[in-house]
């Protein structure tokens, strides 16, 4: 299987295409660039150099990849942006290679990042994230698995963001985002369980139950954060048992109740 390509896209000699990849009219893809496998790349969007991609990834019209980091310290050098498989990229995302040698900005696997939204520097995603449109990511944000963010949300630069968690649209992150819950609000509040999003998943009722327990003990019975902790590390489910090491390894401390 060969690759269509359209006649006005540009596709430098120097990359590498697998085969399967449909490229579509004036769309850019510069030197050093590796594509899969049964890529889309619409029209008008640019795929720059220092861009890994894996397979059956979607990126749709004028969404411009792995552009150079919006960071004054940055020097011309070698540094890359690693897509996994599965992604669809709307319209106008722009996601920015990392900015020191040798580092990696990383997207994982079926993750929908939505129109105009905004991928910075050094950014590590996970899977099956869904970012919503016009939400912009700092440097160094760390998304996990299954995380939603919703529409013009905000997120500083080194802020963690826990798997399961829902951030409510237009929310201001400055601190990390603690898993499995809905943080919303200018600035983040802790507002109670993400049920919808752990049902979805097929937490069964015991992961729930486990969750909601924590959750009081986070916010709801006046306990110190060491208080709380040690009564979550009673516990032996594992959903509770990450909710622990989130919290343990947060620098910047986490957005609360």
């Amino acid at each position: 299987m060969t690759n269509t390509i359209h006649p006005t896209a540009v596709v430098s000699g120097k990359a590498q295409l697998g085969v399967g990849n449909e490229i579509g009219p004036f769309a850019v893809i510069e030197d050093d660039v590796v594509i899969g496998d049964n890529n889309l790349i619409c029209s008008h969007a640019v795929i720059k150099s220092g861009t890994r991609m894996g397979s059956g990834n979607s990126v749709h019209d004028h969404a411009a990849i792995g552009g150079v980091p919006q960071d004054l310290k940055f020097k011309p050098q070698p540094t890359t942006l690693e897509i996994g498989d599965g992604n669809m990229l709307r319209e106008y995302v722009t996601i920015h290679r990392a900015g020191g040698a040798g580092t990696t900005t990383r997207l994982g696997n079926n993750n929908l990042l939505m129109t105009c939204s905004h991928v910075g520097h050094d950014c590590q995603l996970g899977d099956n994230i869904v970012v919503a449109s016009s939400t912009a990511l700092a440097g160094h944000v760390h998304i996990e698995d299954r995380a939603f963010v919703s529409g013009g949300v905000m997120i500083h630069q080194f802020t963690q963001v826990g798997c399961y968690a829902m951030i409510g649209g237009n929310s201001k992150i400055t601190q990390d985002v603690l898993p499995f819950f809905i943080t919303d609000g200018v600035p983040g509040v802790v507002r109670g369980l993400n049920l919808v999003g752990l049902k979805r998943a097929g937490f069964d009722s015991e992961d729930v139950k486990a969750l909601k327990a924590a959750f009081r003990a986070l916010f709801r019975e006046q306990l110190s954060l060491a208080q709380a902790l040690e009564r979550l590390r009673a516990s032996d489910n594992r959903h509770v048992g990450h909710l622990v090491e989130f919290i343990s390894r947060s620098k910047r401390s986490f957005h609360r109740g």
